[in-house]
């Protein structure tokens, strides 16, 4: 059997919420201590932990046959690989910043200026586009301390909460690129691997389509069954079941989470009581 060979961040930010998706698809992932590779007993699937700025590399040379990595890695990178799905998760921004002394806010600022950076291919498409044109210094790590000491008069790095630029005087300007953790594949993939290939995604929508959604359940009046389920559109048509008392009803059914507190006084209005909200562990369609 053509095992997937799927790549990981070694550590990180990606590398905790990429194994915590895997093991909601029911991946068992047993590794040791210190180990970069990991055969998985309950899917034909190997885990290859890898640094994070190789891992495009290796999927272009099909060294490994998928992986979950940011975004912006991937425009940055600019191999050949193909997306197969956004995951949702581990969302971050490259922005430019400036020290926190500098009142410009404008991309003008930065005609003329140095910007240290570990995107500069980013970076540059972004100059480029709106004809600036500025000197790049190209580091691998701790770009925050650039401007001071001296090397830089700004940065274009990954931004999610924004305290590390506060923590090093500096604040966010403009933003070049939004990014999101997402599942890419070799362009060599053979056909069994593309079949398992489609049964892990499969299993991935079904977790990540439960998370966006809850288990909604209320007490309806029967003459009012109709205009409340009208506010819950979700799934095809909720499960109604008789309460003890006469003409009550018990409505089940489905709510995106980001919806709930919008449509909580119409569910009221339109006559639920005693509503609850349940976690959803799998969604599948």
């Amino acid at each position: 059997m053509s095992k997937l060979k799927i790549a990981v961040q070694k550590s990180g930010r990606l590398n905790e919420d990429s194994l915590q998706l895997l093991k909601d698809c029911g991946i068992a992932i047993n590794n040791g201590k210190d180990q970069l590779k990991v055969v998985v007993d309950n899917f034909p699937m190997e885990i290859l932990y890898l640094r994070n700025s190789d891992i495009p590399q290796y999927l272009e040379d099909g060294t490994v046959d998928i992986a979950i990595v940011g975004e912006n890695l991937l425009v940055e990178k600019q191999k050949q690989v193909a997306l197969v799905e956004r995951l949702g998760f581990s969302r971050c921004r490259v922005s430019l910043a400036v020290p926190k002394d500098v009142e410009d806010d404008s991309l003008s600022y930065f005609e003329g200026k140095k910007i240290a950076t570990s995107y500069p291919f980013t970076l540059q498409q972004f100059l480029d586009k709106n004809k600036i044109q500025a000197e790049i210094h190209t580091i691998s790590g701790s770009v925050e301390i650039a401007p001071n000491i001296g090397l830089a008069d700004g940065i274009c790095d990954i931004v999610s909460s924004g305290s590390t630029l506060f923590k090093n005087g500096l604040r966010e300007t403009q933003v070049i690129l939004q990014s999101e953790a997402v599942l890419v594949k070799s362009l060599q993939l053979n056909p069994e691997q593309e079949t398992n290939l489609e049964k892990l995604v499969f299993r991935m929508k079904a977790v990540l389509k439960a998370k966006k959604n809850k288990y909604i359940l209320l007490n309806v009046p029967n003459e009012k069954i109709e205009a409340v389920t009208s506010i819950l559109p979700v799934l095809k048509s909720p499960t109604v079941l008789p309460l003890a008392e006469p003409g009550w009803s018990s409505l089940h059914s489905v709510i995106r989470e980001d919806q709930f507190w919008e449509v909580i006084d119409e569910l009221k209005t339109a006559g639920a009581e005693d509503i609850l909200i349940v976690p959803i562990d799998k969604m599948v369609s």
